[in-house]
């Protein structure tokens, strides 16, 4: 594949509105529903599962089965206590950081009336001086939806365990870097979708069936990804996801290893990462001069890669991440370049796998 830009005008369409409709886990659906209609050009038929997983397929009759995965799911909260007075206080749904929650506004997802807007309050500076002086705590932080008894705040069809998202829309920041809250993972969703549309119309044929798999939960522990791998029982999984750009402040490169947006995409070291398949991936980057960096874990992780690695007696696995800095905020942020060779990178792989190869620990 040549290195002209991959994206396409219809792609940064696609991926704006996916990224801008909220997905928070458990309640992934209606970007579900975005995603397979983009994707329906480029594959054969879909699957889906109970709790919303969504996997175009390529090739269906074949036997060897080749996973390349994202999930689709966002952090978020839900609703957990309503105060006497009108206030709302919440738990988390996924890794939500109690830290840059005041000051936000927010979307409340009612059945009722559907979106509901409010903010996280927080008192003025003014008023936290000297010992009063707190942070941002999960049992501090509150919502205030305008409201001033309980009563008001239920006409508006808000209960308990009614889930909160954020509204922060997509942009991009000085021509070259992608910004929205939920970029981890949905980043992953539109990569894998990009990777069927190239095999479609560079008139790629492959010698197995590609399951192109956009799962839900993995937010609170990889549970969409536990599920669908067992209806699938893939011979090869490559999962996609993102990890840490280390290089902003407040981040120690020795705990946490140098990753950096736009140094390419980063090939992950774990127990999980079956060898074998990851060397591949690393001899397909270098044999197409594909920019990469390297991330170690000591055990797992962390990704969906766990979930297919420890499935079905052992699937072959390797983890494919993106460099993004401000993760599970508003303002995520990943770099264009690494975008584009993540998805040069899992398609060129796709083409050197061949179902006879010996994807055995002992090769």
């Amino acid at each position: 594949m040549t290195k002209k830009k991959l994206l396409t005008k219809k792609s940064i369409t696609f991926l704006e509105k996916y990224l801008n409709n909220a997905a928070p886990t458990g309640y992934e659906a209606e970007g579900q529903k975005i995603w397979m209609n983009y994707l329906k050009p480029y594959v054969d038929e879909f699957i889906t599962d109970s709790y919303g997983t969504a996997v175009g397929v390529i090739n269906p009759k074949a036997k060897f089965k080749v996973v390349i995965e994202g999930h689709a799911d966002e952090i978020s909260w839900y609703v957990n206590y309503i105060t006497d007075d009108g206030l709302i206080y919440v738990i988390r749904n996924g890794g939500s950081d109690h830290q840059i929650a005041p000051s936000k506004r927010v979307n409340i997802h009612t059945r009722k009336n559907g979106i509901v807007q409010g903010v996280f309050g927080w008192p003025a500076i003014h008023t936290r001086k000297g010992a009063s002086e707190k942070a941002p705590k999960l049992d501090n932080i509150f919502i205030d939806v305008g409201c001033r008894t309980k009563k008001e705040v239920e006409k508006l069809g808000i209960h308990v365990g009614c889930v909160i998202t954020y509204p922060d829309a997509f942009f991009i920041l000085n021509k070259n870097h992608f910004v929205c809250r939920a970029i981890d993972n949905r980043m992953g969703g539109f990569m894998i979708a990009e990777v069927a549309r190239l095999l479609k119309e560079n008139k790629k044929k492959l010698p197995f069936g590609l399951y192109i798999t956009n799962s839900v939960q993995e937010e609170i522990g990889l549970r969409g990804a536990q599920m669908i791998t067992e209806t699938l029982k893939p011979n090869i999984a490559i999962v996609t996801d993102v990890t840490h750009d280390t290089t902003t402040p407040m981040i120690e490169k020795k705990v946490q290893g140098e990753t950096k947006c736009g140094d390419g995409p980063v090939i992950a070291y774990a127990p999980a990462v079956q060898n074998n398949l990851r060397d591949l991936i690393v001899d397909t980057a270098k044999a197409n001069k594909i920019p990469f960096q390297r991330n170690a874990s000591s055990r797992a992780t962390g990704t969906d890669t766990d979930a297919f690695a420890y499935s079905n007696g052992g699937v072959p696995s390797a983890l494919i991440s993106l460099a993004l800095r401000y993760m599970h905020t508003t303002v995520e942020m990943v770099h264009r370049d690494d975008v584009e060779n993540v998805i040069r990178l899992i398609y060129e792989t796709l083409l050197k796998i061949n179902p006879k190869d010996d994807f055995s620990y002992f090769k």
